[in-house]
């Protein structure tokens, strides 16, 4: 693509993304890009632009040979993929915001643009206004970044901030989320992680050339975080945040999961508060770097757009240096967490599971520990998630290995101390 091509732009979808995008481009003549055809669902709503630029068949975007950009902005994610799949096939660049879509299709997209040649771009699909995409891509090398942790969906940050600073119950800030608009009706692909999930299988290819799909990662959400957790984490001075998180094993791979965990005072996530994003990366070199912004919303998604439609008239690619020029790394799951969980009844905890239990607290109500066990045991069982038990990580969760501590258990145990 030769620098400043004029962009012919179809879009698909004109909800709060779409019609933020409209607006600026309208606004910003200097990109030489203007939208030529929108693709909606209903045509019967009313709509903030002429009549003439809506259609509800999708082949009048994808079979105009003028419109050389197709910008995807749809919550359809299966609808999404057909999409993006024509569209590159039919030699065209694509813009999409669906991490669902990205995430689950992941292998499949790389090969189409390996195939065809063509741009795929979606900074809008993780972190919105946070070009946190683009920066893994070009700026890390794959051997000296040593962790990521972020958050990453803005409704259930919101809801954590509020429980924890004006001491809401978990219903009672979803409902301030949802009338604020920070949270869906529906708000269970927010609150359960699914959207912060989706967003993390993204980051682990930029960053590290990891390939996965969702169900390979290690999650849940905030739907059991208790009134009393926060207060747990209130007398201790720390947080508690849903923390998206990868880091290089010095036994090789990559630790990732997405779960609640204790955020100190200390660490940036802690000022990452409401509806906004943080990413905190850690390399060789540069020690900690933290980039925050926006995470949703009309005009901050439409921004990333923006600048993914910006270095298309570059010709900019994802070149994916961490899987194709370099040597990829692989989830490694045989870790061990440092986690607390609280319950209201210990039979629905197996504490047979955890290596060790270094603190038991039982109040009148609501029960909790702190102890270690295996990540592996955590994925192949569901009971963290059931009858309203909360599992939140503390501070520094991962442990790479647990021989020392068991040889010393040995050692008091042959001396009679334990």
């Amino acid at each position: 693509m030769s620098k400043h091509r004029q962009l012919v732009i179809g879009m698909f979808g004109f909800g709060v993304v779409g019609e933020g995008l409209y607006k600026v481009l309208k606004q910003t003549p200097s990109l030489s890009a203007s939208i030529k055809k929108v693709c909606i669902k209903n045509p019967g709503k009313k709509r903030n632009a002429p009549d003439e630029l809506f259609t509800t068949d999708k082949n009048d975007l994808l079979e105009d040979k003028e419109i050389n950009v197709i910008v995807e902005v749809i919550d359809d994610s299966v609808a999404a993929f057909e999409i993006v799949k024509t569209a590159l096939k039919n030699k065209k660049e694509v813009v999409s915001s669906s991490k669902k879509m990205i995430a689950e299709h992941l292998q499949e997209l790389l090969d189409l643009q390996q195939k065809t040649g063509k741009s795929f771009l979606y900074e809008s699909s993780a972190c919105a206004s946070i070009p946190a995409i683009r920066n893994l891509e070009e700026y890390y090398d794959n051997d000296l970044l040593h962790s990521i942790r972020a958050i990453v969906n803005g409704s259930t940050n919101f809801i954590l901030t509020k429980m924890f600073d004006e001491n809401l119950g978990f219903k009672e800030a979803l409902l301030l989320a949802q009338q604020l608009g920070f949270a869906e009706s529906n708000p269970t692909l927010d609150v359960e992680g699914f959207d912060a999930l989706n967003k993390w299988a993204i980051f682990l290819c930029h960053a590290y050339g990891i390939i996965t799909t969702p169900d390979q990662i290690l999650f849940t959400g905030i739907q059991n975080i208790h009134k009393s957790d926060a207060a747990v984490a209130k007398a201790r001075g720390q947080q508690i945040r849903l923390v998206a998180q990868a880091k290089k094993l010095t036994g090789g791979g990559v630790g990732a999961f997405v779960l609640p965990q204790f955020v100190t005072a200390d660490n940036p996530l802690s000022f990452v508060k409401n509806e906004y994003n943080g990413v905190v990366i850690e390399s060789g070199f540069a020690d900690q770097q933290f980039f925050y912004g926006k995470g949703a919303g009309s005009f901050p998604t439409a921004s990333a757009v923006l600048s993914d439609l910006s270095a298309l008239r570059y010709g900019y690619k994802y070149e994916y240096k961490k899987l194709y020029h370099h040597e990829p790394n692989q989830l490694n799951d045989d870790i061990y967490l440092k986690v607390y969980v609280s319950f209201s009844d210990v039979k629905n905890v197996p504490t047979e599971d955890f290596e060790w239990i270094e603190q038991w607290h039982a109040q009148e109500d609501r029960k909790y520990l702190s102890g270690v066990i295996a990540l592996q045991k955590l994925k192949n069982s569901t009971w963290w998630k059931e009858n309203g038990t909360s599992l939140i990580l503390e501070p520094d969760p991962i442990l790479e290995s647990i021989e020392e501590r068991k040889l010393r258990k040995k050692s008091l145990e042959l001396a009679g101390l334990l």
